[in-house]
């Protein structure tokens, strides 16, 4: 089955940079779109970047010229590389896999942004 499996999450200060990685299991990952979503305390899980299987992105406005996605298929992984984080950012962010009709989490992992 499907395993998602997210890294990098922890504490910086505001200004400073962290990347995330999402390790995928049981897929054909090259095929993959590939997401990261967040979800802040008691607010909607919002999209934050979003790769497609030939490397076009898209990002939300709120994150754009600040976070990077990439990926690596070789590693069946997903990163998400990102600078100049501000306070805002602290969430709980998840990977996600997308297949035609069906997608798939991660567990998330913890990023908080404060002096």
């Amino acid at each position: 089955q499907v395993q998602l499996v997210e890294s990098g999450g922890g504490l910086v200060q505001p200004g400073g940079s962290l990347r995330l990685s999402c390790a995928a299991s049981g897929t054909i990952f090259r095929r993959n779109v590939m997401a990261w979503y967040r979800q802040a305390p008691g607010k909607e899980r919002e999209l934050v970047a979003l790769i497609t299987s030939d490397s076009s992105t898209n990002y939300a406005g709120s994150v754009k010229g600040r976070f990077t996605i990439s990926r690596d298929n070789a590693k069946n992984t997903v990163y998400l590389q990102m600078n100049s984080l501000k306070p805002e950012d602290t969430a709980v962010y998840y990977c996600q896999l997308r297949r035609p009709g069906t997608y798939y989490w991660g567990q998330g992992t913890q990023v908080t942004v404060s002096a």
